[in-house]
């Protein structure tokens, strides 16, 4: 089966070509990051406008790189959410069109759990059931996940995402968006012990986050030192990695916590701060020894990307469970917060003659 995937939540235009749920084909993403960094951060009306220009470009060439034509597709999955709403409709709406030009089933995959399934990309031997530790600019959450379609929130942050917390950490310390990267980069061979910020955990065995008063411990740092003294670019580096180092060591902590509640052998990690190498050191060597095997995805699958929506909806229409009965296009809806019920995917839909 071949699969073609739409992702349009945020500012990534990406199409990507699957062949059955895992052999990506192709997988081609544009960004409108440099128009939105001068701003500080995504501009909702530039991010749709961007999806406008770039989409059926990109599409093309997703499609050449696959070597196939557009009538060789077997299914559409398009993300329907959680995102920029003007954003998710350039994209739903294109996938639709196509579902209907080419009369193939079109499947709405959630962008949060595709993160998930983006490790079994990289890595063939991922199996479910796993623990999907999802940290991105938007959420931050554990989810258990038996199926394709069978799935359960076990956690998830109660204010900032780990990825906010990042970029706004990032802006404090005048580094620029995104900011997560940067933080990264400034960190390396830095003691992390310089500035020790608390960790909430919240409670011993709370599987919830909160990055909110790392944050805020950050920036009453950053004005203590600023009534004294120039914020240097050498304090800025030991900042940065005692945040960072916090912001890891509660990731970390909880999703190993989560594993052995659930008695789950595999963690693994999606989002765009998945990319962070300290997050990557501190899981192996939090999991050496122990049984539990943690599953990073490759760095092109870390960001938003198509290949991560094509696989996941592959293998949910694979499985067969799909929400409610075959339906209209139209009833593919968007949504720009994650809502989805325990075990609930995305609608699928299909064009039928008899609906034209």
């Amino acid at each position: 089966m071949i699969t073609l995937g739409i992702e349009t939540s945020c500012d990534e235009t990406a199409v990507a070509v699957l062949k059955g749920t895992r052999q990506v084909l192709s997988n081609v993403v544009a960004s409108s990051l440099k128009e939105h960094r001068k701003y500080g951060g995504v501009v909702p009306e530039i991010a749709s406008r961007a999806h406008l220009e770039a989409l059926l470009p990109v599409l093309d060439k997703a499609l050449a790189k696959a070597r196939l034509k557009a009538s060789a597709v077997d299914l559409i999955a398009v993300t329907q959410g959680p995102g920029l709403m003007g954003s998710l409709l350039v994209g739903v709406s294109a996938a639709k069109a196509l579902a209907l030009a080419l009369d193939k089933p079109l499947i709405g995959v959630d962008h949060v759990l595709a993160h998930v399934y983006a490790g079994f990309l990289s890595d063939p031997g991922v199996r479910f059931p796993c623990l999907g530790l999802v940290v991105s600019g938007g959420h931050t959450m554990l989810i258990r996940m038996d199926a394709a379609s069978e799935w359960r929130i076990l956690g998830r942050t109660l204010d900032d995402a780990a990825g906010e917390a990042f970029d706004k950490v990032a802006k404090m310390l005048d580094l620029g968006y995104p900011g997560g990267p940067e933080i990264d980069r400034l960190s390396r061979g830095q003691d992390p012990n310089r500035f020790p910020f608390t960790r909430p955990f919240l409670s011993k065995d709370s599987l919830q986050f909160s990055f909110s008063g790392i944050k805020t411990a950050v920036y009453y740092a950053v004005e203590r030192i600023r009534k004294k003294r120039p914020l240097n670019a050498g304090l800025k580096k030991q900042i940065a990695s005692g945040f960072q180092e916090a912001v890891c060591d509660v990731l970390v902590h909880k999703a190993l916590l989560a594993a052995r509640q659930e008695r789950l052998s595999r963690i693994v990690v999606g989002g765009g701060v998945s990319a962070n190498r300290r997050l990557r050191e501190k899981l192996a060597w939090a999991t050496r020894g122990t049984g539990i095997r943690a599953v990073l995805p490759e760095g092109a699958y870390c960001l938003d990307n198509a290949a991560m929506i094509a696989g996941l909806g592959a293998a949910i229409h694979r499985e067969g469970k799909r929400k409610g009965l075959w339906c209209q296009v139209d009833q593919v809806p968007v949504y720009a917060n994650f809502k989805l019920g325990p075990g609930r995917p995305g609608t699928t839909a299909t064009w039928k003659k008899t609906n034209r």
